[in-house]
C-alpha cells in the first residue's frame, strides 16, 4: 500500500460515512461539499482496493472491509483530537448561547416550564429555540440536518449508530372524564369504559392507538368519537362532553384543576411510556452539549 496517499481528511471522511451512511449527511458533518465527499470516497476505494460502501434504499451499506476499519480509524481520530485540541470548559453561568431543542407535546407541557425556570435563575445567558415534531422519526431528520441539538420524545424506529439515546421520563396512563359525568361517581370497570365515547391522541395520525391494540388482543373494541394530533385540546373537550380519554398521568394532573376532570386507572393493563433524550453522535463530546443534556436529565429527574 502507498501510505503517501493517506491523509487525515480521508480518514475523517471515512469516519463520517460510517456514522451517517449517507454522502450528503457525511458532507454536512465534516463541513465539505457533497462532491468533495464523493471524491474522498473514490480516493478511499482506490487506496484500499475495496468498494467500502454499497448503495441501497436504506443508505450506504458498509462492506466487511469497511466494518473492520471502522473501529480502529474512529479510535485513531479520537486520539488525535485529544492530543491536539484542548476544549475550553463550558461555563453556563456566563455563557451566551442558544440551544435548539426538539420536543414532542408531552415534554413541552411537562418538562419545558421546569427547565426554563432553572435556566432563568442560574444561566440567564442560555436561551432555547424549541422545534416541535410529532412523528417520532422526524427527530432523526432534524438531528441529521443540524436543525436541533437534542430531541425529547418517543425513541425513533429508524435509528443508526449515529443517533444516541438515554431514557429520560417515564409515565403511566390514566383515563379522564368530566367531573360532571355519571361515570365519575363510581369506579370504572371495563364495560363502563367500553360504553363511553373516546378521544384518541395520535401524534402520528394513526386511527388506532395503544389502547385499541391492547383491547383488540382481548377481542374488545372501544368507540372513537374524536382523533386529534395534539394533547393540549383534549382536557377541554373532555370537560365539555360526555367523552373519555386515556392519556398520560402527568398531563392529566397538570390540567385536572382548570378543567374539572376526574382521573381513573384504566380498566386494562397498559405499559408505561418512556420518553428519551435523543442526540447525534457528532455532538457527543462538545462540552456545551454535554452540559445541556445533563441539565435536561437533572431537571427531568425531579418530576
Amino acid at each position: 500500500m502507498d501510505f503517501h496517499g493517506i491523509d487525515l481528511n480521508l480518514l475523517v471522511a471515512f469516519n463520517a460515512l460510517m456514522n451517517e451512511r449517507n454522502v450528503t449527511r457525511a458532507a454536512i458533518q465534516t463541513g465539505v461539499s457533497q462532491p468533495a465527499m464523493s471524491a474522498a470516497l473514490s480516493r478511499l476505494r482506490i487506496l484500499l482496493g475495496d468498494p467500502l460502501f454499497q448503495r441501497s434504499n436504506a443508505g450506504l451499506i458498509p462492506t466487511s472491509r469497511a466494518r473492520d476499519l471502522a473501529s480502529p480509524i474512529a479510535a485513531a481520530l479520537q486520539q488525535i483530537e485529544q492530543a491536539m485540541i484542548t476544549q475550553p470548559g463550558f461555563k453556563p453561568e456566563t455563557a451566551q448561547v442558544t440551544f435548539k431543542l426538539g420536543l414532542q407535546d408531552y415534554p413541552t407541557l411537562v418538562l419545558l416550564p421546569t427547565l426554563m425556570q432553572a435556566l432563568e435563575q442560574t444561566c440567564p445567558g442560555v436561551s432555547l429555540n424549541v422545534v416541535s415534531f410529532n412523528d417520532r422519526n422526524a427527530a432523526v431528520d432534524l438531528l441529521d440536518a443540524g436543525a436541533i441539538d437534542v430531541a425529547i420524545g418517543v425513541p425513533p424506529t429508524n435509528m443508526d449508530a449515529r443517533i444516541l439515546t438515554r431514557p429520560l421520563l417515564r409515565d403511566e396512563f390514566v383515563t379522564i372524564v368530566s367531573s360532571e359525568h355519571l361515570a365519575a361517581r363510581e369506579p370504572m370497570d371495563l364495560q363502563t369504559y367500553l360504553d363511553l365515547q373516546h378521544v384518541l391522541v395520535s401524534p402520528e395520525g394513526e386511527l388506532h392507538g395503544l389502547v385499541d391494540r391492547t383491547l383488540a388482543q382481548h377481542g374488545k373494541q372501544r368507540k372513537l368519537a374524536l382523533t386529534v394530533p395534539h394533547i393540549f385540546a383534549v382536557p377541554a373537550v373532555i370537560a365539555r362532553t360526555h367523552m373519555a380519554a386515556t392519556i398520560l398521568k402527568r398531563v392529566a394532573r397538570h390540567l385536572q384543576t382548570s378543567h374539572q376532570l376526574m382521573l381513573f386507572s384504566p380498566p386494562l393493563a397498559l405499559p408505561e411510556i418512556v420518553f428519551h433524550l435523543i442526540w447525534h453522535r457528532r455532538s457527543g463530546n462538545s462540552p456545551a452539549q454535554v452540559w445541556f443534556r445533563e441539565c435536561i436529565a437533572t431537571h427531568a429527574s425531579t418530576l
